[in-house]
């Protein structure tokens, strides 16, 4: 079969500049990379043509071979030129290789390494009442402000860093592996593509110091714990004029002596006499916004509920407030008097004479044991 024109499997004219050449190759590598189109037979040729036809006419010598007699004049088997290596492919696709895999690229002039500060998360307690209101509040937080003494260099005053001899200042270094041509950080330098022959004595050459700052938060109203605010900026600083990491703080609810949240609703138990229970009447209960009340209906069991509407939390997403649950217990009384347990003694009395009706759910659940051992 008849090889393709080189310059037709790029997409690309004869008069095409090696910067074109180098791009049009790039984006067919990332297209066709067998790693992101695996078990394609298709993908792989078509990355197997591209890489051949970039390795022709990036390497002057092979594409003016190429222009003058076609495939023949690139091919070994017809006796055509086409000297050199394949050092324009592997520096190529050392640079897709890096953006496909996550590793960034680079070419052989590329600068020292530029990485972004890492971010930063400070904890903050707070109670449910501020969390319902939201409020304002000061943080201290650690901070690397420049070096006073070295300004910054990490040079000794009066002196300066110098070029890294293992990377000439590129803070990368490459190592060449067949037509594969790997990118690390230079491990003399770190990646900064400077040496510090007589570092700063106050900050030990790294040209920072560290420091604690006082920032303002704001806290909005309605916040749960868990939930994290955002300062941007305010991470750990930039290596070689990168940008600095975020700030993240985390909030966390003390636990409160009255209720429990779940979400936007609040949950909160109520205790009440035996003759409330049992009489009825008002209750009068606190909210996050003040007093509220609600009826207790004559007959009312352990275990009741009563929902008071929007007396709960306004989350920060919601458009209204949550419920408060106030779950009835009735609390038994302890150290009663002599006189208190004869009056108890003739109530029970009265309510055994009266029947079942006055507990109705002692009565099924009596019948439904004397059911289970019949």
């Amino acid at each position: 079969m008849a090889k393709r024109d080189f310059y037709e499997i790029l997409g690309l004219g004869k008069n095409a500049t090696e910067d074109e050449i180098k791009k049009a190759y790039r984006k067919m590598a990332m297209k066709y990379h067998p790693d992101r189109n695996p078990d394609s037979k298709v993908a792989e040729e078509k990355f197997k043509e591209a890489k051949e036809a970039y390795e022709m006419l990036s390497d002057s010598q092979k594409r003016d071979a190429y222009d003058r007699y076609g495939h023949a004049g690139v091919d070994p088997n017809m006796g055509g030129g086409g000297g050199g290596g394949a050092g324009g492919f592997a520096d190529a696709f050392g640079d897709i290789f890096g953006d496909i895999f996550g590793g960034g690229g680079g070419r052989r002039n590329a600068g020292p390494q530029v990485y972004r500060g890492a971010d930063l998360r400070y904890n903050l307690e707070i109670s449910l009442e501020q969390a319902a209101n939201g409020f304002d509040t000061t943080i201290r937080v650690p901070s690397w402000d420049s070096c006073d003494t070295c300004h910054g260099s990490g040079a000794k005053p009066g002196t300066s860093p110098v070029t890294c001899t293992t990377c000439a200042g590129h803070g990368q270094v490459r190592m060449q592996q067949g037509l594969f041509s790997i990118q690390q950080t230079c491990p003399k330098c770190h990646g900064t593509g400077k040496m510090i022959p007589d570092p700063c004595t106050a900050c030990s050459g790294v040209g920072r110091i560290k420091r604690n700052k006082t920032l303002e938060v704001k806290i909005p109203a309605g916040i749960d714990d868990g939930m994290r605010i955002r300062s941007s900026g305010n991470g750990e600083p930039g290596v070689n004029g990168g940008p600095p990491g975020d700030l993240y703080v985390e909030i966390h609810i003390k636990q409160h002596p009255v209720f429990q949240r779940e979400g936007d609703d609040l949950h909160c138990e109520i205790p009440i006499s035996f003759v409330k229970a049992a009489l009825g009447g008002d209750i009068e209960v606190p909210t996050l916004s003040g007093k509220a009340s609600f009826t207790v209906p004559e007959g009312t069991q352990s275990g009741k509920t009563f929902r008071l509407r929007s007396k709960g939390v306004k989350g920060v997403r919601s458009g209204y407030a949550g419920d408060l649950f106030c779950h009835v217990v009735i609390e038994t009384p302890v150290k009663l008097t002599e006189k208190q347990k004869e009056l108890l003694r003739d109530f029970e009395k009265l309510t055994v004479e009266g029947g079942p009706k006055h507990n109705p759910q002692s009565k099924t659940w009596m019948d439904k044991v004397k059911k289970f051992f019949e």
